[in-house]
């Protein structure tokens, strides 16, 4: 089933238990807070996290900077990029870790190019999301709006935790990457003997 922004923007309206929207450029409050968000929101909640599902692998050719610093190597991340994974020499997560740091747009490191990279990417479509990612948003939207929209605290509360609980579940079932490795949580942690960590 194909899903829409304006799927999103409803269901974090019904988060709040408030009527749903028929347009984002609807004029009306609801529309307009949630067209005013989405986009930054959605931006966000992939950078904060390294979602499995918005990790992808670039290989670029960097430049010899010529830098005294030893770490001369200059390489530019992707278009899409809205942030790197920490570079490793052969690309891959659990590879020897490589010394490097991100000015704008530009990763330097020590390693002579081609760099496979691995990054979060903007994916602005919703079918390309994962399921689990989806409802993080939507209570992230709903969080953001709950205020300016309903004036009731009680339902900034109801969106905060409909937010916890779905990024807690999202940790679960490993839709997001911890460290260099897949995140797999203990024994204990499954069983629900505590909250994992964030």
């Amino acid at each position: 089933m194909a899903i829409t922004p304006l799927d999103i923007a409803n269901m974090a309206l019904a988060v709040l238990d408030e009527a749903p929207i028929d347009s984002l450029d609807q004029d009306v409050k609801a529309a307009r807070l949630l067209n005013l968000h989405l986009d930054l929101t959605r931006e966000a909640e992939l950078a904060k996290c390294a979602w499995v599902f918005a990790i992808l692998r670039a290989t670029v050719a960097g430049s010899d900077t010529g830098g005294d610093c030893g770490l001369n190597f200059a390489y530019e991340l992707p278009a899409d990029c809205l942030r790197p994974l920490p570079p490793t020499q052969n690309g891959e997560p659990d590879g020897v870790p490589i010394s490097w740091r991100q000015e704008a747009g530009l990763i330097y490191c020590d390693q002579s190019g081609p760099l496979t990279i691995r990054y979060i990417a903007n994916l602005t479509d919703p079918n390309d999301w994962d399921a689990l990612f989806t409802e993080v948003l939507v209570a992230a939207l709903a969080v953001k709006v709950a205020h300016p929209l309903t004036h009731k605290s009680g339902m900034i509360d109801i969106a905060r935790s409909a937010y916890d609980r779905a990024l807690e579940a999202a940790l679960t079932a490993n839709a997001i990457q911890r460290g260099g490795r897949l995140y797999t949580a203990s024994w204990s942690s499954q069983r629900g003997d505590n909250r994992i960590a964030r």
